[in-house]
């Protein structure tokens, strides 16, 4: 077979490889609307780092914090997996709420925690993403690295640019958020790519569980 044959071959084969990939990213989100639309409760996303450990404060916080909105009518969402991810599906569950986990196929990732009670498995990213934004009427970002940078970012440029019902975003442990709020009011504000109103108006901080679920409760009619 000549070169430029195979080639043709191997560029059709790729055509019809990505046309069929649209079909299992259809399938993801119809399973996900399928199970999600079925909780019967308004849920709050809580994000994290998955290397907190049970004996971290941020782990036992954001245990209490599930614990504490399940009680005042809410469901949890999680990403699934261990850490901060655990803690609040474990509050979650224990306290007799919808605890669900997005579960995101990664090489290497640990699988679904146990406190799971409603699980969704997901390949693409921006799927899960949707997921979240969808079934959430507010986000608890707990302390964690990039993959919690990436779901605050995502959540703020669509309440800011209107592309999503604006809903409460929640930085807790104001000690760990300072130093990025502090670059993004004065270097990215301060350079007039982002307004600080905007901050001010979708980012609010707080430092103890009762803080969040007494303003969760306040500002949300369940």
């Amino acid at each position: 077979m000549s070169e430029v044959r195979q080639n043709i071959i191997d560029d059709l084969s790729s055509l019809t490889t990505e046309s069929w990939r649209t079909f299992r990213i259809m399938a993801e989100m119809v399973e996900g609307f399928d199970a999600l639309n079925k909780l019967g409760a308004d849920c709050v996303s809580i994000f994290g780092s998955a290397r907190a450990e049970p004996g971290d404060r941020a782990y036992q916080d954001a245990e209490k914090i599930a614990s504490g909105l399940v009680r005042a009518g809410f469901g949890i969402i999680t990403g699934g997996g261990p850490g901060i991810m655990e803690a609040a599906n474990k509050g979650a569950s224990e306290a007799g709420g919808a605890s669900v986990g997005l579960h995101i196929h990664l090489p290497h990732e640990q699988g679904c925690n146990p406190y799971v009670t409603t699980r969704c498995n997901f390949k693409y990213f921006f799927v899960r993403k949707l997921m979240f934004v969808k079934y959430a009427m507010a986000y608890v970002v707990m302390p964690g690295g990039m993959g919690t940078i990436d779901e605050l970012s995502e959540a703020f440029v669509l309440a800011q640019t209107g592309r999503t019902r604006p809903f409460p975003i929640i930085l807790y442990d104001s000690a760990y958020w300072n130093g990025l709020l502090a670059w993004l009011r004065n270097t990215m504000a301060g350079n007039d790519f982002i307004r600080e109103d905007e901050l001010d108006r979708l980012i609010t901080v707080c430092d103890t569980p009762d803080e969040v679920i007494r303003y969760l409760a306040r500002i949300i009619i369940v």
